[in-house]
């Protein structure tokens, strides 16, 4: 369990690990804890409770971050004596029968990890939690179900998932040269036979970020990870002996962001593409504009809802209203994710930033005042100037009557001004609607009823 600075999850954590129906005297459990603020009194002092009611657990702190979660998980494997390894993030919360489900997979010699699929503890917090649930469950029915069922190779997500130890020390070791370590040692693996698994019915709750400055800053670690990964693993894929496919969907998987960079350009470039298509008339605007808004439009939404339907056969319907919400937040994260994939291109480091966590389970719990909270920077401005460009390229579209490509230009001023004033206000606004008297909301509730 590698934690840093969670002093709000460490105890939810070890409450869940300590009750995992497996005997007490074939577990290990190992706090690996780099943490710089009064996690380390919160945490040592729940390890020594339960180890002193009979628990195997130990605890382990780092005086310095290196390698930060790679260099902890690296740690605590040289310390750690079980064939198998369980990792689980501090915002998980497993369920009691996760190793009785995950282990018979390993009665195959050649099975290296097992996977279980993320499902999400608050889901109905916000609008944007809602999103982030189904770009997630996107990620685990469709990708992850793909490649898993078609033999391509895919990648052990972080947590919620268990390595045999030798698939780890064959592989290389955990390795912390990207910030996606889980990946990096999932395609060194594969290249080495190692057979992954994944099983969508092991389920894992997890805490989805609240603050869209945490949520952006998690998609710019996997999207620079990723990119990291890429420079650095695709060489040998392509050098190996895997089949073709299996290639070309590696290059696929993990060259995936660099459409970001690719969709700020695009924003810069459409208002002047708009001038030029208008003066060819109307016929080229219906043959080509129209048909490349529902084909990039629909692929999105059909890939989320095909997901929704998987895991909600009832209940799914009730996704359809987030998604045009959804492709706009997609959109707004363009602009952060852009700048650290040009990062990892031209091999520029960054530290790894993990994402707060408030133990926000409910509508009625607030973070707002808590420690953690992520510093918006410049970004949301570079946001807000190209939600502004937006705005005057739909007025553009008005004034001359296109009225087709309103919907996709609105698309990129809400995404872009979602992200911008989000970022900036999110917290700000809480505090001042936690600050309104409770009798005073009640009334303003009951109007809107």
């Amino acid at each position: 369990m590698p934690i840093y600075n969670e002093r709000y999850v460490v105890e939810r954590l070890l409450e869940a690990i300590t009750r995992i129906d497996y005997p007490r005297e074939l577990l290990e459990i190992q706090l690996l804890d780099d943490s710089t603020d009064e996690t380390t009194f919160v945490a040592s002092r729940l390890v020594g409770e339960y180890a002193r009611n009979g628990f195997p657990v130990a605890y382990l702190h780092r005086d310095n971050r290196e390698g930060f979660k790679a260099g902890a998980l690296e740690a605590g494997l040289e310390k750690a004596t079980g064939e198998f390894i369980a990792i689980f993030d501090a915002d998980f919360v497993p369920s009691p029968d996760v190793i009785r489900r995950m282990l018979p997979y390993f009665a195959d010699p050649q099975v290296g990890v097992v996977q279980g699929r993320w499902t999400w503890i608050n889901r109905g917090y916000s609008a944007l939690t809602e999103v982030e649930a189904i770009v997630l469950d996107g990620h685990f029915v469709i990708e992850h179900g793909g490649r898993n069922f078609s033999g391509r190779f895919f990648n052990f997500n972080g947590t919620a998932g268990m390595w045999r130890r030798t698939a780890i020390e064959d592989a290389g070791g955990w390795q912390h040269d990207t910030l996606t370590e889980d990946t990096d040692l999932s395609y060194r693996a594969q290249l080495k036979g190692w057979r992954f698994v994944y099983d969508p019915t092991i389920e894992c709750p997890s805490e989805l970020p609240v603050e869209v400055n945490a949520f952006k800053q998690q998609q710019a670690r996997w999207a620079k990870g990723l990119t990291q990964t890429a420079r650095k693993i695709l060489p040998s894929v392509w050098r190996s002996d895997q089949p073709l496919k299996i290639k070309l969907e590696a290059t696929f998987h993990l060259t995936a962001n660099c459409a970001y960079p690719l969709m700020v350009l695009f924003s810069l470039i459409l208002l002047p593409a708009m001038i030029v298509r208008f003066y060819q008339g109307w016929f080229q605007m219906l043959y080509i504009d129209l048909p490349l808004f529902l084909a990039s439009t629909c692929s999105v939404s059909s890939f989320y809802l095909v997901a929704q339907r998987e895991l909600y056969p009832q209940g799914w319907k009730r996704s359809i209203k987030y998604v045009p919400f959804l492709m706009a937040t997609g959109i707004g994260l363009s602009v952060m994710n852009a700048k650290v994939v040009l990062e990892a291109l031209f091999g520029v480091k960054s530290e790894f930033v993990r994402t707060p966590k408030y133990r926000v389970e409910g509508r009625e719990i607030t973070w707002e005042r808590k420690k953690y909270s992520r510093k918006s920077g410049w970004i949301p401005w570079v946001e807000l100037g190209l939600a502004s460009y937006f705005l005057f390229t739909t007025v553009y579209s008005f004034s001359v009557q296109d009225y087709l490509t309103t919907p996709f230009l609105l698309l990129f001023f809400g995404g872009y001004l979602y992200m911008g004033s989000l970022s900036l206000l999110q917290a700000p606004l809480r505090r001042l609607w936690n600050a309104v008297p409770a009798l005073v909301r009640n009334r303003s509730v009951s109007a809107e009823t």
